[in-house]
């Protein structure tokens, strides 16, 4: 593959999102497949789901046509991702038991592992379980971090630009020129998703991105140390790996289950001391890239791993404990008791 046929095929993929996209909003709007506004969520009308399908045809039309199915594992990555996100569809349309929805995931991420992408930690068969939980579980946190008008779409298009780098320096070309169709995909919907918001992606475009990035990440460091294996996982995932730490660390401070939904991910609390929908969707796509760029250092050699996973993992902790001081869950109005009523003295 040159460079050639992956720019033709990341044109063709923002143009079959550009193109697709349109259409799929005036039905979803006729046929009221919207995300209604409510107390758990950020935005103030009804707005269509239905941009996730035009992602994963723009990324999975080209991919196919200038790919195939000759390599097995780019192959599973996306099949995998395909079923997620009809999945996601399902679930967009009629809301889906969390059981069944890991119960699909499950098995679509342990199709990828099967195909021979999976770390190589333990050096036995507990290698596959532990790749088919992080992709389960970071699949998830992209999903969560579809909260607020272009962040994901952001965060996901420079993750996934930086991850074709790194592949592209790594010797995979293949997995680079799917990474190149998916940065082009999120290219050709950011217009459409860039507050205020014309169209989500839904979960089937948040679960689709979130499989593809997991898996890719999964399949650079395949075979590497440990140190480079922490650091290689962790650094693409990592605007998604603190905003699920603050959730999940302030719910359980709160008494609150980690499960629910709610406006207290780290879109929302930058939200809360003065940033715009706008500036938080830039931020956070810059931190995005700030953690990839890191990555890409020691993809090229520029630093030894240990040193930025300890950089990563520092930061990620620095991050997930700055973030608890802004408040976001309102307070507990005190009980009013009742006045004393004085006794007559006689």
């Amino acid at each position: 593959m040159n460079a050639a046929t992956a720019v033709a095929a990341g044109a063709g993929a923002s143009l079959v999102c550009g193109l697709t996209i349109v259409p799929l909003r005036r039905l979803a709007l006729r046929w009221g497949m919207t995300d209604r506004p409510g107390a758990k969520k950020a935005h103030a009308r009804p707005t269509p789901y239905v941009g996730g399908i035009a992602i994963a045809l723009g990324t999975l039309v080209p991919a196919v046509a200038v790919l195939g199915f000759a390599d097995i594992r780019i192959t599973a990555i996306l099949m995998a991702a395909a079923i997620v996100a009809l999945l996601g569809l399902i679930d967009d349309i009629r809301p889906l038991p969390p059981v069944t929805r890991l119960v699909v995931e499950t098995v679509a991420a342990t199709g990828v592992v099967l195909s021979g992408v999976h770390v190589h930690l333990a050096g036995d068969w507990l290698d596959l379980p532990l790749t088919v939980v992080w992709i389960v579980v970071m699949a998830n946190s992209f999903n969560l971090l579809d909260n607020m008008d272009g962040v994901l779409g952001a965060v996901a298009t420079v993750t996934a630009a930086f991850l074709a780098i790194m592949a592209f320096a790594g010797g995979e070309p293949a997995l680079a020129l799917l990474l190149v169709v998916l940065t082009c995909a999120g290219i050709g919907f950011l217009p459409h998703n860039w507050a205020p918001a014309k169209t989500f992606m839904g979960d089937s475009g948040s679960l689709f991105i979130g499989f593809v990035l997991t898996c890719s990440a999964v399949f650079l460091i395949s075979g590497h140390t440990w140190d480079t294996v922490a650091a290689g996982l962790l650094l693409p995932t990592f605007v998604a790996t603190v905003d699920t730490g603050v959730v999940f660390l302030s719910r359980l401070r709160a008494g609150r289950s980690p499960l629910l939904g709610g406006t207290d991910h780290v879109s929302h609390r930058m939200r809360k001391i003065g940033l715009s929908v706008r500036l938080v969707a830039s931020a956070l796509g810059l931190m995005a890239a700030a953690a990839c760029g890191l990555c890409l250092t020691m993809t090229l050699g520029w630093m030894p791993p240990l040193a930025v996973t300890i950089i990563a993992a520092g930061t990620a902790f620095v991050l997930v404990t700055l973030f608890q001081s802004v408040k976001v869950y309102p307070r507990a109005t005190p009980r009013k008791t009742p006045p004393r009523i004085r006794e007559r003295r006689r």
